[in-house]
């Protein structure tokens, strides 16, 4: 059973407890349904489902309501669903990440089109950021779009676009003004099925996950499709990001946790020379280890979020910190849990080791490790 003894902590109101008991009962009883042979419709079905009882209905903000994201229920749900199944937090977080920048910034028309649609799970949404060239730098970033009498035209790449080829709206950042750095990019609503952007190639990776690179090739959408201000699409990714960063430790502690319990189960049935696995002191070492970083983990998650949601304009630093050490901490963790399975942690399939593919993304994907410690140390100095 996982420990649950962290819901106390003080970062936490009832309702995330209410919450976090609530969604551990409905994913035992729903997710180990979920057929994973279609990458694809799994996705579809994970959404669905989510939707339909209510869960996404924090991914994304009433768009009626003057409402905002709270960050301690984003996290609790991505940690609570990765502890279960790795594509049920994906198809969450997506959810949220995809349209965070319409339920922050977006007008109230967008909003009321498309919100709703993520809320219920009729609609599934992707964030088109990063670029061939420019991974995480978005100041590099090489797509245009050229404003032309009421439209603008977007031309360019992207690249590793989660929920690409099944998303209905992806959110996409663009150079609307001449010039290198990141002040000149502004972001898009743009419907999946826009004239002008294709699907160019599936990427295949180690935890399967419906990833695609896409082309906009004189791709015209309506000046309304703006979101915010033009020029404003650094500010708005960053601030999108200053959310959902802090959600990604969430997801790797999940695993983390996950990794934990299996390797418990193990070494406390397992047995060697006529003892528990256990018994043996070095084991015991491991299993400390890995219980030290995950409560370190969380505490450095769950005070991301709630500086975040006590009104904190910027966590920039915080979220960082929490991404950069619950990442990394997580793959140390899920390393053990496979060493202390033996072979049977390699084997396909199992627990550990779907858990061990899972976890190394997280390490790159919303800023890797090594462009969070750019920022915690500019951070730290004050630039």
């Amino acid at each position: 059973m996982p420990d649950t003894s962290f819901l106390t902590w003080p970062f936490f109101e009832d309702r995330h407890r209410t919450l976090a008991t609530s969604l551990e009962d409905w994913a035992s009883r729903h997710l180990a349904k979920i057929d994973h042979s279609d990458t694809d419709a799994a996705c579809r079905d994970l959404v669905t489902a989510l939707g339909r009882d209510g869960w996404l209905e924090h991914a994304a903000v009433d768009p009626d309501s003057t409402g905002k994201l709270d960050v301690r229920t984003l996290c609790l749900i991505r940690e609570t669903l990765a502890r279960h199944d790795g594509l049920a937090d994906f198809s969450f977080a997506m959810q949220g990440l995809g349209t965070g920048a319409i339920s922050l910034f977006g007008t109230q028309a967008q909003r009321a089109e498309w919100l709703p649609k993520i809320r219920n799970g009729t609609a599934i949404s992707a964030f088109a950021l990063t670029e061939p060239q420019s991974g995480s730098d978005m100041a590099n970033s090489t797509m245009t779009a050229t404003l032309d009498g009421d439209s603008y035209v977007l031309n360019g790449d992207k690249t590793w676009i989660s929920n690409g080829g099944i998303a209905d709206v992806y959110t996409v950042f663009a150079r609307t003004g001449d010039g290198r750095g990141a002040l000149r990019l502004s972001a898009f609503v743009v419907p999946a099925d826009t004239p002008g952007l294709d699907v160019v190639e599936r990427l295949d990776t180690i935890a399967p996950h419906p990833l695609t690179t896409l082309r906009f090739d004189n791709c015209r959408v309506p000046a309304s499709a703006l979101i915010g201000e033009s020029g404003a699409g650094f500010r708005i990714a960053m601030s999108v990001l200053d959310v959902f960063r802090s959600t990604v430790a969430a997801a790797a502690l999940g695993f983390a946790r996950r990794a934990l319990d299996e390797a418990i189960a193990r070494v406390t049935t397992r047995h060697v020379q006529g003892a528990p696995l256990f018994d043996l002191q070095m084991v015991q070492g491991h299993i400390a280890d890995m219980a030290v970083d995950i409560d370190a983990s969380a505490l450095l998650i769950y005070r991301a979020a709630w500086a975040k949601d006590s009104g904190a304009a910027r966590v920039t630093r915080e979220a960082a910190m929490a991404k950069l050490f619950s990442t990394d901490q997580a793959q140390k963790t899920i390393d053990c849990a496979v060493q202390l399975h033996g072979g049977d942690g390699v084997k396909s399939g199992e627990t550990v080791e779907k858990l061990y593919r899972e976890i190394r993304a997280l390490r790159i994907y919303e800023g890797a490790s090594d462009v969070q410690r750019v920022i915690i140390a500019r951070q730290t100095v004050g630039q």
